[in-house]
């Protein structure tokens, strides 16, 4: 991993936390990410299960976590189970981490290599009345692939069928979404980071410039700043495809005149940033543009004053819905006709203005979380309005993370320039 060593303080007040939240004599189970293949001999890069990361900080391969508050032996109470490195694997991988390692990092004490978990788990089961195994449960994502905690359910439960078996996910969603001062750090780290990187595109940025051009500016900064790279997929859309949603193929020239959309940003120690900007390519908006630009910065404003205790995110995206309405009839996209017609279900904005302005943020981009939840302290989310006009081949979104506090909203991302007068200073010096 590139990213510094993270206090195992922080994976043991989340178990403890966790612990908390389980029935009497409950096993819970957690188990990490599959390798992907891609083609022939090769594969995907590693990305950690979030929920296991969450909870002991192994950032690898073959790990499976146990945890047993209620276990007769207090050896039994947190098992780490992990890969057994070899010579082979030192000289063609790197070396695994040893057990004492694992517990450096993970603050658990009990470590065993992982083809040792179904014989330990056999002497600890039976004394157990139920099991809680996780799963990722998001409404934005159906997963048809078998992934690895699919098999290890499956598994379990064909072995052990007479168990109570009780989700883990709904604690996670909870736990998760409320981050303590370390998690707030690391999230600030990849938000710093992402500054570096948006900064050097402000000289960066012509006519002529490709778009991948720009991602590769980006991807060199954030990995010489310890991040592993993106945080998800870049979007860097000039000109009318700003106005495609999740455009990806960042394979076009940046025309003068034009303005390109930048949706991207760092992670680091697999906790996410998430930034949008957008630019004039050649340094100066019209005043069309300018307009526009204005218009979705106001609503970002006044929406991020919205994000406070107490709140919730479907009142919260209501009144944002009030504020994008009364832009766009002041910028002539639509009407009070259009807005006296409009049906409840899809308000006149939404033609200019599709998407929600705000989710969670943390350890996934679309992090885990209640959207049904008062908003309290300690949750992280996006606020990012924008407004497409795919006539005028124009599409702006503006994009900071917001800390949500008992004293108001705290902008992570505050440093990063936004402001029209000095988005053009820094491109023309």
């Amino acid at each position: 991993m590139k990213y510094s060593a993270i206090d195992s303080k922080l994976f043991i007040e989340n178990r403890k936390r966790f612990s908390e939240n389980l029935k009497p004599n409950s096993i819970a189970i957690f188990v990490s990410n599959d390798i992907m293949p891609t083609n022939a001999d090769g594969a995907m890069g590693f990305v950690q299960n979030s929920d296991l990361f969450y909870l002991s900080g192994i950032d690898q391969e073959e790990t499976i976590l146990l945890i047993y508050p209620d276990a007769v032996s207090g050896l039994h109470k947190e098992i780490l189970f992990v890969k057994e490195t070899n010579e082979t694997i030192a000289i063609w991988e790197g070396e695994k981490l040893t057990k004492k390692q694992a517990t450096s990092t993970s603050g658990i004490k009990n470590i065993h290599w992982i083809n040792q978990f179904e014989q330990v788990f056999q002497t600890i089961v039976f004394q157990a009345q139920c099991l809680y195994l996780n799963s990722n449960e998001h409404s934005r994502k159906y997963i048809d692939i078998e992934t690895a905690e699919m098999r290890f359910n499956k598994k379990i439960i064909a072995k052990y069928p007479l168990y109570k078996i009780e989700r883990s996910a709904p604690i996670m969603h909870t736990l998760r979404a409320i981050k303590s001062q370390e998690e707030i750090n690391l999230i600030q780290q990849a938000c710093n980071i992402t500054e570096k990187g948006f900064r050097r595109l402000l000289s960066f940025v012509k006519p002529g410039v490709m778009e991948y051009e720009i991602e590769a500016e980006l991807i060199h900064e954030f990995i010489r700043n310890r991040s592993r790279g993106f945080a998800y997929g870049p979007i860097i859309a000039s000109g009318a495809n700003a106005c495609v949603l999740h455009y990806t193929e960042n394979n076009k020239e940046c025309k003068s005149g034009d303005v390109i959309l930048l949706d991207v940003a760092a992670e680091y120690g697999n906790y996410a940033s998430d930034l949008t900007r957008s630019l004039p390519v050649n340094g100066k908006f019209t005043k069309r543009q300018k307009d526009v630009y204005n218009a979705v910065l106001r609503v970002m404003k006044g929406a991020t004053k919205m994000l406070t205790v107490g709140n919730t995110i479907p009142e919260y995206h209501k009144a944002v819905g009030l504020l994008m309405e009364k832009e766009l009839l002041d910028l002539g996209l639509v009407t009070m006709d259009d807005i006296k017609n409009q049906h409840l279900e899809l308000p006149a904005y939404k033609k200019y203005f599709m998407h929600g302005t705000s989710h969670f943020l943390g350890l996934d981009v679309h992090d885990v979380g209640d959207y049904n939840r008062k908003l309290e302290a300690g949750m992280v989310f996006t606020c990012e309005p924008g407004i497409y006009i795919p006539e005028e081949n124009l599409g702006i979104r503006l994009e900071n993370n917001i800390l949500v506090t008992a004293n108001g909203p705290i902008d992570l991302m505050a440093n990063i320039p936004i402001e029209v007068d000095e988005i053009e200073g820094l491109m023309r010096s």
